[in-house]
């Protein structure tokens, strides 16, 4: 039996590229969807649950992480693996908080992910060694201090996804159409957002948001 995997990359040449690999050197995996954005993932789960979920981090709309901690509330034995350019302590801590049980950089995502879907589909977990050494760096530097709440833990589901679109640039009536919530209502989130995180202004949201990863440049 084949394993089922659902591809997600707002890029169609990584996607493409992938998928190329997979189908090339694997006949025990099966590309059964492709998605440009967490929302068409969580769409895609609802009808054709995959086994294993490829998800790029940085995708418009939904990212990788949100996308992947609602895959989790979905089918709690869905497995995630995150696709990432970036491979700081940071990204990867989100990656797996959210319950990711795989962490690639794109740089050496080649045959790579074969042997991450394998991994991840038998209940093990699978890092990039570069990652790895990182996570394993991070862990023994940590100090045994309580560490502080991240401010981004205080926002909830719907103002983390009202967060990306405010920092993808699109105006209050933009995002009270994208999430079908009347104007009042993005204009409240936002107000809210900034409160939890301590900023003023639209500018100070948006470099919030790439500081705790929520979008990339």
């Amino acid at each position: 039996m084949s394993i089922k995997v659902i591809l997600a990359d707002d890029h169609a040449v990584v996607r493409d590229g992938v998928k190329a690999v997979i189908e090339r050197k694997s006949k025990d995996i099966r590309i059964i969807g492709e998605a440009s954005n967490g929302n068409e993932v969580l769409k895609m789960a609802r009808h054709m649950p995959a086994d294993v979920y490829v998800l790029d981090i940085s995708m418009p709309e939904l990212n990788g992480i949100e996308a992947t901690d609602r895959l989790k509330k979905l089918d709690r034995k869905s497995k995630i693996i995150i696709l990432s350019m970036h491979d700081g302590l940071a990204y990867v801590e989100r990656a797996l908080e959210s319950g990711a049980e795989g962490y690639i950089l794109k740089k050496g995502a080649t045959e790579e992910v074969i042997h991450a879907i394998r991994e991840v589909h038998k209940g093990e977990r699978y890092l990039s060694p570069r990652v790895a050494k990182y996570v394993i760096q991070g862990f023994l530097e940590k100090k045994r201090d309580v560490q502080p709440v991240k401010l981004v833990s205080k926002l909830t589901r719907r103002e983390r996804e009202v967060l990306q679109l405010i920092a993808e640039g699109l105006s209050t009536k933009e995002i009270a159409q994208k999430l079908n919530i009347s104007a009042n209502t993005a204009h409240v989130h936002s107000n809210n957002i900034m409160q939890k995180v301590n900023v003023h202004n639209r500018a100070d949201m948006v470099r919030f948001a790439l500081k705790e990863g929520i979008i990339q440049v």
